[in-house]
């Protein structure tokens, strides 16, 4: 019997969604405060941070290409993307720890530990994620369920970047008692078992179930070659990059924001665990969201959101703590629906490239979104310690006019820049509701067809 249209339980639901708790929760780790740590607290130089983030994350970002290949040539009875889940689970744990670790070398010896430690987190990192995400589109081929699964999705994730970057702080100083190097091993350390035992939780409540075409027998040159004349992916690639690069360079900058331009550091806790929580409400809302207003609406009104409320955070002064709150809280609003559907829309993309030409390759297809993550990630990862460079940053002192001018470029202008080319590139999208219900129905017909 296909069970590819059945609708999904509510424990799988969750059981996947925890999933991305547990990357979140060092992720969201790395976003946040991983900059800061290694400029404060590792004493690495905001410009020599800034070109790590960026070199690491870029050969992440080609080493997911391959990951998607082999993810898409793996074959066992577990399926092709869950058993990476399993595989990776205790690896990404033990590279979280040493990545946070602070071992009393010579500047250029801690820098080299830094490369070496946290591109292996972010390749393993990779070789979880990839298949994780192409999950989204072979549990269901019902794109209805697809949406609802991504929802969970990323509600979870979030709520893993509430947990660390309302707790990080506190379990910093609690673990640490003054001394950060320690606080950050151990909270690390805690975020690290919880995480693997959530990726276990998520191996045991899922299942696979769209399978490739009967016979389907493909080169990596033909999976490029669809995967580079698939324009709906590649639309969505750069909506992705953009996106990243968005909300990394507005979380990369928050510690900074608080520590210097606020004068608060502690609030910076309260501001994310609220961000977080308004992120989590956007991504719960998205299925309403869509059958209201459809996909590509609903993707273009939270970028529009995104723009004004970002904009309008650079004129905020360091006293009105509402009105930042506020326009923040709108930001992260709307990255939970555009989050949510840009993976739901990579599912599409995955769809349509079969459509065309026969052939399925999920796991390249999402191992490309991620792809645009990672680099996103990067070059707002090194923008950030650039900026900083540029505008006179110097750690653990009072910052001059022009340093803290950087910071609320970093957080509001910028971001607010990078939504309005998300926005002009998005209108290239051509996937509605109507194209995707015929890809499905002609998909579905296909496969009865070979099976009689």
């Amino acid at each position: 019997m296909n069970n590819e249209h059945q609708k999904l339980s509510f424990k799988e639901k969750v059981g996947y969604g925890l999933g991305d708790t547990a990357a979140n929760l060092v992720w969201r780790t790395l976003m946040v405060f991983l900059p800061i740590f290694y400029t404060d607290v590792f004493g690495i130089s905001a410009a020599a941070v800034g070109t790590l983030l960026l070199v690491c994350r870029f050969w992440d970002g080609i080493t997911d290409f391959l990951m998607g290949l082999i993810a898409d040539r793996t074959n066992t009875r577990w399926g092709k993307f869950r058993p990476w889940i399993l595989w990776t689970a205790f690896p990404f744990g033990i590279l979280t720890v040493l990545t946070f670790t602070t071992p009393d070398l010579s500047y250029t010896g801690k820098l080299i530990y830094a490369y070496i430690t946290y591109s292996g987190l972010v390749i393993v990192y990779t070789a979880n994620n990839v298949p994780y995400s192409a999950m989204t589109g072979v549990m269901s081929a019902d794109p209805i369920e697809r949406t609802s699964l991504s929802s969970y999705r990323f509600f979870f994730a979030f709520f893993g970047g509430l947990i660390t970057q309302g707790l990080n702080i506190y379990l910093v100083s609690f673990f640490g008692k003054g001394d950060d190097v320690l606080g950050y091993k151990y909270t690390m350390t805690l975020f690290a078992v919880i995480s693997i035992i959530l990726f276990l939780i998520t191996f045991l409540t899922t299942k696979e179930r769209v399978k490739v075409p009967v016979k389907q027998h493909t080169s990596m040159k033909q999976d490029f070659q669809d995967l580079i004349k698939n324009k709906p992916w590649i639309i969505i690639f750069f909506v992705g990059f953009i996106f990243v690069t968005m909300t990394t360079l507005k979380m990369g900058a928050i510690m900074f924001y608080f520590k210097y331009y606020v004068g608060n550091v502690e609030l910076a806790a309260v501001f994310m665990i609220l961000g977080s929580l308004a992120a989590m409400l956007g991504a719960a809302l998205t299925k309403k969201f869509t059958l209201l207003f459809g996909k590509k609406n609903t993707m273009n009104y939270c970028f529009l959101l995104a723009i004004i409320t970002s904009a309008l955070l650079f004129f905020a002064k360091p006293d009105n703590i509402n009105i930042i709150f506020v326009l923040s809280l709108l930001t992260e609003f709307s990255t939970g629906p555009i989050i949510t559907l840009f993976f739901a829309m990579l599912a599409d993309t995955a769809d349509y490239s079969e459509w065309q030409n026969k052939r399925r390759a999920t796991g390249l297809v999402f191992s490309a979104g991620t792809l645009s993550i990672k680099l996103g990630s990067g070059i707002a990862g090194a923008m950030t310690g650039w900026m900083l460079m540029l505008f006179g940053y110097t750690a653990n002192v009072a910052q001059s006019a022009e340093a803290l001018f950087g910071i609320r470029l970093l957080i509001s202008v910028f971001p607010a820049i990078a939504a309005v080319l998300a926005i002009v590139v998005f209108r290239f999208y051509k996937i509605d509701e109507q194209l995707i219900g015929r890809i499905q129905q002609e998909l579905k017909n296909r496969k009865a067809g070979a099976t009689e």
